[in-house]
């Protein structure tokens, strides 16, 4: 089937207009977006690099970075090719648990994988020829968006890198796909499975927590946490809790997804309830015994989830379109139990 696409892309300095054109066909209907071409209205995206205009309804859609494929995959599309996934792997095969689930559930193979191990694989993706390339959430530069766009159209982050929130994911992708009002749907319906997983933990409701990033356990002089452009932060108020006061604060200084600062300021975190962390399995002792972090109060009250051994789940901690349902009722219940400690 014929494709004709084109990206506009702005700056400060220019203005450059690809024209894009190539031919794809698309072996199933349910492996493609729905609709027809010739009903098919032109779409224009904006976001951190400028704007992208699909003016013809994808059929190859290609992903990179970090759980961009999990939007395809939810509205029924397979991408032709999507990053490897190299963290939260329990069997190493490339595929967290409930991508796995899916393409199962599509009676589909398993996408083309790109290593990222050292970036973006530009030629992987030129490979698969794709219509479209999905990267709303990512921490693309300039220079891998110029790249990727001479492939295909790049649906890129709004606004910070790493900082796209799992609705803003969902909406940015799906209108990359031409499924707008599907992409709608389905955030109003993890909307409604968020809402009912935090229904059943009123101890929840106005909590104030802090997520730490992984704890060096051999020198704690510092403290590293995520920042309120972070998407793990963001969704403690989808479960009504929210980020402490001091985090916010911080947080208002940088558009950065996360922070360090030393631990002779830990008493700045003394509004903290709950802490969620990904750490050892001596953290929590290590954390009691250390004479400045011992102060804060999630940590005196043992108000503390540790997500290192929570297999997948500690992956899902960062919320996207697939692993939502997966994980959301029980990371709910981990969030409670600590929030408990903290009456």
């Amino acid at each position: 089937m014929p494709r004709a696409s084109r990206i506009v892309a702005l700056s400060a300095a220019a203005v450059l207009t690809l024209g894009l054109a190539a031919c794809a066909t698309s072996p199933a209907s349910d492996d493609t977006a729905s609709g027809d071409n010739g009903d098919f209205t032109p779409i224009t995206i904006e976001h951190a690099f400028g704007e992208t205009v699909i003016d013809a309804k994808p059929e190859r859609v290609a992903t990179v970075a970090w759980a961009n494929q999990e939007v395809p995959l939810a509205l029924g599309v397979v991408p032709v090719g999507m990053a490897k996934v190299t963290w939260g792997d329990d069997d190493e095969d490339g595929l967290l648990p409930w991508v796995k689930e899916k393409l199962d559930e599509l009676d589909a193979e398993t996408p083309v994988l790109f290593d990222e191990t050292d970036g973006i694989d530009f030629e992987g993706v030129a490979d698969t020829n794709p219509d479209v390339i999905l990267a709303a959430y990512s921490g693309l530069t300039q220079e891998d968006y110029d790249t990727l766009s001479e492939i295909a159209p790049v649906v890129a982050y709004p606004e910070n890198a790493w900082g796209t929130s799992w609705r803003d994911t969902i909406t940015q992708n799906a209108a990359g796909m031409g499924l707008v009002s599907e992409g709608d749907d389905l955030v109003a319906e993890l909307e409604q499975e968020i809402s009912d997983a935090a229904a059943e933990h009123p101890s929840l409701e106005g909590k104030s927590v802090m997520f730490l990033t992984h704890v060096d356990e051999s020198d704690l002089s510092e403290v590293s946490f995520y920042t309120t452009h972070d998407t793990r932060t963001m969704f403690f108020d989808d479960l009504g809790m929210q980020s402490a006061p001091s985090i916010i604060t911080a947080s208002e200084a940088t558009d950065q997804y996360s922070l360090t600062q030393s631990a002779e300021q830990a008493d700045a975190f003394n509004d903290v309830d709950v802490i969620v962390t990904y750490g050892g399995d001596d953290l929590v002792a290590t954390l009691e015994g250390d004479p400045l972090l011992s102060q804060i109060p999630a940590v005196a009250n043992k108000s503390i989830v540790n997500l290192s051994g929570s297999g997948p789940m500690g992956t899902a901690a960062n919320p996207t379109a697939l692993s939502i349902s997966h994980v959301v009722g029980d990371y709910a219940a981990l969030l409670a139990a600590a929030a408990d400690n903290a009456e």
